[in-house]
């Protein structure tokens, strides 16, 4: 079974608070809550780590399909909310990691990332024509002692770029691999 992870643990300071319930202009449902509809939608599954106390984004997640997961070491960082979701689902056969503040990814792309790890990928990941990958990154169970190591805001990248030879990627035609939302200013952007 390959879990997907939705990372929404940030603190969202370069946004000001509250990003993943926020909407981008011409949609109205909030960030977090279409990038989790499109998870569950691309892969049947969901578990959101999110930071204790945050109550409103839990139950919106949890309407969206969701299973959540309050991991205080989401405080830490991206690094360290990765490894508790991981940690917490250590039974899946791989994990396909998208980010909550990415709205745009379209359900098939998670859902041909995570066919790529079904097939006997160790990591996949999405490109565009031009060979550009984006999100989400998928990481089978080999990977698992490295992610579950992770700790502070570093994500994954130092996984990717030292198992680079298993880097399957997956050709999709879907510019949300690259959208995400960090400022306010973001918001503006209209859907495509």
């Amino acid at each position: 079974m390959i879990r997907g992870l939705l990372l929404a643990g940030g603190a969202a300071t370069r946004f000001g608070g509250a990003k993943l319930l926020a909407s981008t202009a011409g949609n109205a449902s909030p960030i977090g809550i279409r990038a989790a509809r499109a998870l569950v939608a691309g892969l049947g599954n969901a578990l959101a780590v999110v930071r204790p106390g945050d109550a409103a984004l839990a139950r919106a997640l949890r309407e969206a399909g969701c299973d959540v997961h309050e991991a205080a070491d989401s405080l830490r960082g991206l690094g360290a909310s990765l490894s508790a979701g991981v940690k917490a689902s250590r039974e899946a056969d791989g994990w396909l990691v998208a980010l909550a503040d990415m709205p745009r990814i379209l359900p098939a792309t998670h859902g041909a990332v995570a066919a790529a790890l079904a097939r006997g990928a160790k990591l996949a990941a999405p490109v565009d024509a031009s060979g550009r990958r984006g999100h989400p990154v998928g990481f089978s169970a080999d990977l698992l002692g490295d992610l579950a190591a992770l700790d502070g805001d570093e994500g994954a990248r130092g996984i990717i770029e030292r198992n680079r030879a298993w880097l399957e990627v997956v050709r999709v035609d879907d510019p949300g691999i690259f959208f995400d939302v960090d400022t306010p200013g973001d918001l503006a952007a209209r859907d495509p």
